[in-house]
């Protein structure tokens, strides 16, 4: 059971599993924009940017993978991204980003455990902002992602101190790469909640 002593936030770094981190995203919900905004939540305009700079077509459809409340497709549209679809395993974060006006073309109710609810080159460009955690969406997910895009398409996603703890996710970079599937075209570490001391590093894989 998770301690209602300490805020989501820390409770989050806590988890250790799927199920467990869908109740507390759950519960969650509500405040969670007020949170992580007082800790300088930064990554999702990070990676707007970082998208932004590395395609094209802002109007071709990018997909937002654990989209929350919302706040990354907030950052896409900002960034000039118009045709962004979200999906999350949390209904009721799916209600929090739903009340951002013009933001989502559409919104689905989706595991990343499961399959991602995306058929193969429909989405030019996919995003993963603040999802990836061993407890939450594993290593395997990236190369899982790099399949469903078109050839050129991008993957931004970040990869929080917590994250990058675990090798395993740099490793399935460096291995995509090293094979050929994929261009890293950008990766920089900086702030993710700069008040709770917490960096991300940002990247953008392009499929080959």
């Amino acid at each position: 059971m998770a301690d209602e002593k300490k805020g989501f936030l820390e409770q989050a770094y806590g988890v250790e599993d799927s199920e467990a981190t869908k109740r507390l995203y759950e519960n969650w919900a509500e405040t969670y924009d007020a949170e992580v905004r007082s800790y300088g939540y930064t990554t999702p305009e990070r990676c707007a940017e970082a998208l932004a700079a590395h395609v094209e077509d802002r109007n071709a459809p990018l997909l937002d993978l654990g989209c929350g409340t919302g706040l990354s497709g907030e950052a896409f549209r900002d960034a000039g991204f118009t045709t962004i679809d979200g999906t999350d395993f949390s209904q009721e974060m799916l209600d929090q980003a739903r009340r951002k006006s013009g933001v989502y073309r559409k919104l689905t109710l989706g595991d990343l455990n499961n399959p991602i609810p995306a058929e193969p080159d429909e989405y030019s460009n996919i995003a993963a902002v603040g999802v990836f955690s061993p407890s939450h969406a594993p290593a395997d997910m990236i190369e899982t992602v790099m399949a469903l895009l078109p050839q050129g398409g991008c993957f931004v996603f970040s990869l929080n101190d917590h994250a990058l703890a675990d090798p395993s996710y740099k490793e399935r970079i460096d291995d995509l790469v090293s094979r050929g599937k994929a261009e890293l075209v950008f990766e920089e570490y900086g702030d993710h909640l700069p008040k709770a001391g917490i960096k991300s590093s940002v990247c953008v894989l392009r499929k080959r």
